[in-house]
Formats: C-alpha cells, structure tokens, sequence
C-alpha cells in the first residue's frame, strides 16, 4: 500500500494540478512497481514559503529577491 506525500509551497496550485500530481503519482506505482492504484495514497501538503527554506533562507524572501531581479 503506497504512501505518497508531495510536498510544495502554497503558490497558487490550481486543483487541476493537483489531480495531474496525484493521477501522475499513482500511475508511477502502477507502472514501475506494480501496485494495486485503489491501494495507493497520494497526499498535497502545501506549505507556505515562509516555512520553507532553500539555500539558508526563506523561500518567500527569495521570491521577492528574484522578482526584483536580485536572484537567477
């Protein structure tokens, strides 16, 4: 019985995304491993950028910096 989390930042992910992860996620199981796709969870947990860190800061401080063009 898969257990899948993805985890992303809460930026505007439209449901329809979300049903295109967890359709993608469970035909990974499927396909390569062979599991049962009624027996496979998919969960989204959306965290807001200012719980998420990349490169020793906050996401949500690196956002503003790319927006100002002060980040690649």
């Amino acid at each position: 019985m898969p257990y899948i989390l993805v985890q992303v930042t809460d930026e505007g992910v439209t449901r329809e995304q979300k049903a295109k992860i967890i359709a993608g996620a469970t035909a990974l199981m499927v396909d390569i491993l062979g599991k049962d796709p009624e027996a496979t969870f998919v969960v989204i947990e959306e965290v807001d950028t200012d719980n998420w860190g990349h490169g020793g800061e906050l996401v949500t401080l690196r956002r503003q910096r790319q927006a100002a063009g002060q980040l690649r």
